[in-house]
């Protein structure tokens, strides 16, 4: 794939510390040496910066250069350090909204930080997306909890040290499966029934139902406008049914099994409240929860809750194998957090989110 000034390789040459020449090489979905090259890069590091990670599945990191969602494009780089693959960077440019803005992945691998290859990737990212019109950079780096033990936190002394701010912090928070509280769960989802009179729950895997697609688009819309996003200059993505199934395509085609619950208002026969999971396959052990939103006029009434253990129920009942769910959460979204923390989810890391502008 070429992404518009950038066609094949475009080799640019920086000097380390100890004088030996960083090459950084755009690439493409066609070069599977810089794609392999990539990938152990982002495994090594992932291993060191995320230990509680699961290993890092090729299918999850090829699928994301490979199937990006609709209406954005990622543009790929590889560090070489005299012929060695040291660093690796994703840019992803949206083009619809967000069209000032670029999130960046830049990686380094453990083993040569500190030797000028992050700088120099960071200077390539910032050539090629001022070639592409870009007015700022947003991404994120993971550190230690306020009251969590000590552990490295490069990337967020990396992006300080380029004049990024941090823009909105996370926190990640994971549910252990063995440890669920199944009688509880079983108490808390009763009275969100009790209190959900008028709704009914509807679960499904991959596609939406067709009478659906056009309310899940409108629910995804909203969650910029509905959860804090903090300093950080973005927009609402505006995601029609197209777009939903173009999304269902892009998650298809990496390997991605999404588990869904919408609440249905019966009245209107309108889908008002969704939850999504995604489990990859090859790493049946592990899962993200995803979105959950519920339409502005019929919030108070437990939907959300009631959408998310009816899926956590659901996602068990179809993945016997499931130990563990992560979840993001801004630090100060306490709703979604004390729902959360009802169904056991319990804090594991900081996360923030840094902005630059170029």
């Amino acid at each position: 794939m070429t992404h518009g000034l950038i066609a094949g390789p475009f080799p640019c040459r920086s000097r380390t510390l100890v004088g030996m020449s960083i090459v950084i090489a755009s690439f493409d979905e066609s070069d599977q040496a810089a794609i392999d090259a990539a990938f152990q890069v982002a495994a090594a590091a992932q291993a060191v910066d995320l230990p509680d990670f699961p290993e890092l599945s090729r299918q999850q990191f090829e699928g994301g250069i490979r199937h990006p969602m609709p209406g954005k494009t990622h543009l790929t780089a590889l560090a070489t350090l005299d012929d060695v693959p040291v660093g690796y960077l994703n840019l992803y440019l949206s083009h619809v909204e967000n069209v000032d803005n670029a999130g960046v992945d830049l990686v380094v691998h453990p083993a040569h930080r500190r030797r000028g290859v992050g700088r120099a990737l960071y200077q390539h990212a910032v050539r090629v997306l001022r070639e592409h019109g870009r007015k700022r950079i947003i991404a994120a780096s993971v550190g230690p909890l306020p009251e969590g033990p000590e552990r490295p936190a490069v990337g967020a002394r990396f992006a300080a040290a380029l004049g990024a701010q941090p823009a909105l912090g996370e926190v990640r928070r994971r549910l252990v499966v063995d440890r669920l509280d199944h009688a509880a769960l079983g108490a808390l989802l009763a009275d969100a029934r009790e209190r959900a009179t008028g709704y009914r729950t509807i679960t499904w895997q991959a596609e939406t139902p067709e009478a659906y697609v056009a309310d899940v688009g409108y629910l995804d819309s909203r969650l910029v406008l509905d959860s804090p996003t903090g300093d950080l200059v973005i927009e609402p993505d505006h995601v029609d049914a197209d777009r939903v199934r173009g999304i269902e395509r892009a998650l298809a085609a990496r390997g991605r099994a999404p588990y869904h619950c919408g609440v249905v208002h019966e009245e209107s026969g309108r889908l008002v409240a969704w939850t999504m999971i995604i489990v990859l396959p090859s790493i049946p052990r592990h899962a993200d929860q995803q979105i959950t939103i519920v339409d502005p006029e019929h919030r108070g009434r437990r939907l959300g809750l009631l959408a998310k253990i009816e899926n956590l129920r659901y996602v068990l009942a179809h993945e016997p194998e499931l130990r563990e769910i992560d979840t993001w959460n801004a630090a100060d979204n306490r709703h979604m957090i004390a729902i959360n923390e009802q169904l056991g989810f319990r804090p594991v890391d900081a996360w923030t989110n840094w902005q630059l502008d170029l």
